[in-house]
């Protein structure tokens, strides 16, 4: 048998370090007995799926050195490897489950579903079953010969224990009770992740699933859909989650978590790939320093720690000064001209550094934010602008969570977006943008804001605001309910 896994990110959003970590291991895993690893792209959310940001996850996993045998850019006889470019496969295998009996149509409305979850509530129960949702044939044919809208839904058992076996954590018991019939096939006729998982990973062949210990809960869906299908269901190995060094789930809200963060930020690819590497793993003689080729001729699954591993930037920064050290200078000349020094980049900054140039001495001042982490700011960086402080940090987390969803990332986008977001407000462009400045550009005296913000990119102008708002005191959790309700409430045309 060849070892076969694979990793099926989404396409929604930035291209997370939590997915590095599951590739990476994915990948090791194969590669350690001569097998193969497969990449696919999980693009059934076709409201926030991009093209944009299914690139960035495939430059991304590249820069660090990942690679694969099969996937969307380079193809294989497994394809195609968009589940967009699959609905037709998704579709039969779905007839072949409701002819079955082991799936049905389900007419429920939004506001029905409501209802039904309220009541669960209040019985104690959490899990929806096909009993729950059944209606009178009657009302069904009614809805059917209405044209109304359905989704698909497995049949799930309505009590029991299903029994998981795990390449790490050994047998695992669940439930049924906690388990809901599950939507197969969404109203649009696209499949939800748990039929696409199922179904491409058997056509794909794959052999072993690793993936993130959050979907140990939804192995029992995809165990009884293997048993529908009469399919062998893959070998499960649940990774631990990524924390913050508080030990929560690793959020972007205390933790930059885009790869292209630390990117831009001018870490190397080899020292990141090495950090991500040590979560939950380790070498045999327990170096901290290694390469790629190294962990993949001593990888060992069984070595892979169950405790949450921590993801810690400064002990990442930590491993990269040793990366960096060890490069002949000759090599750090190189590097430091990939990463940011080089005429490309000049060409771009040049137009709004030059009218404020008298001489050639002038341009590093000028543009040296865009060559910089974080900024040396403190609280009093902010008190000569007009807006009381707490205002101001409102303003900067309101425009974080514009820029957050924002595509695409250029100057007009992002001027469009402010320009809303600060009539929204009711605060006046000038006294909205002079925060966003002094976030961004480390002075109110730099060159246009928007400009800063599409040179800085997308990933270090969210880090520069977010690092903002907490040097400015942050935001409890009850502080931002309240502001989330504000900035949800906030005129239809401009939120």
């Amino acid at each position: 048998m060849t070892v076969r896994t694979r990793i099926a990110p989404s396409p929604t959003g930035d291209p997370h370090v939590g997915t590095a970590y599951i590739a990476l291991f994915n990948q090791c895993f194969a590669k350690a007995q001569g097998g193969q690893f497969v990449l696919r792209i999980e693009d059934t959310d076709q409201v926030r799926s991009t093209p944009e940001s299914e690139k960035a996850i495939l430059d991304s996993l590249r820069w660090l050195g990942l690679d694969w045998d099969e996937g969307p850019d380079v193809g294989g006889q497994h394809g195609p490897y968009r589940q967009s470019e699959r609905a037709d496969i998704y579709k039969k295998y779905c007839d072949v489950l409701l002819d079955a009996g082991k799936a049905f149509r389900c007419y429920r409305t939004a506001e029905e579903l409501d209802m039904l979850r309220t009541q669960l509530r209040e019985e104690g129960r959490t899990a929806l079953k096909p009993s729950d949702l059944a209606l009178p044939e009657e009302e069904v044919a009614k809805r059917e010969a209405g044209g109304l809208p359905y989704v698909v839904r497995m049949v799930v058992p309505e009590e029991g224990t299903c029994v998981v076996e795990d390449l790490l954590r050994g047998t695992i018991e669940i439930d049924w009770g906690q388990v809901d019939a599950q939507v197969l096939l969404k109203s649009d006729g696209l499949p939800t992740y748990h039929l696409a998982n199922v179904v491409d990973d058997h056509l794909m062949e794959i052999t072993h699933v690793l993936r993130g210990e959050e979907w140990i809960n939804s192995a029992p869906k995809h165990k009884l859909l293997y048993e529908y299908f009469g399919w062998d269901m893959p070998v499960l190995c649940h990774l631990p989650l990524l924390r913050n060094p508080d030990k929560s789930k690793l959020s972007k809200r205390k933790n930059p978590t885009s790869i292209l963060y630390y990117q831009r930020m001018g870490f190397m690819p080899e020292a990141v790939m090495n950090y991500l590497g040590r979560m939950g793993w380790s070498m045999p003689d327990e170096r901290e320093k290694f390469t790629l080729d190294e962990m993949l001729e001593a990888f060992d699954i069984q070595r892979v720690s169950l405790g949450g591993p921590v993801f810690d930037v400064e002990k990442l920064s930590w491993l990269n000064g040793m990366w960096v050290r060890e490069l002949e200078q000759k090599q750090l000349a190189d590097r430091l001209q990939q990463w940011l020094l080089n005429r490309d980049n000049l060409l771009k900054v040049l137009p709004h550094a030059q009218g404020r140039m008298e001489t050639y001495s002038d341009f590093m001042p000028l543009v040296a934010f865009l060559a910089s982490g974080n900024l040396p700011l403190t609280e009093e960086s902010f008190a000569s602008n007009k807006l009381p402080l707490d205002d101001q940090k409102k303003l900067l987390q309101f425009a974080l969570w514009k820029l957050e969803v924002l595509r695409p990332w250029t100057k007009d986008a992002i001027f469009a977006e402010m320009k809303g977001l600060s009539k929204a407000m009711d605060i006046k462009l000038k006294d909205f943008n002079a925060p966003l400045f002094v976030a961004v550009s480390g002075t109110t005296s730099s060159f246009s804001v928007m400009d800063a913000m599409e040179l800085l990119g997308p990933d270090l102008t969210r880090a520069r605001l977010r690092f903002a708002v907490d040097l400015l005191g942050g935001a409890g959790k009850k502080v931002l309910k309240r502001w989330e309700k504000e900035f949800a409430a906030l005129p239809a045309a401009e939120a």
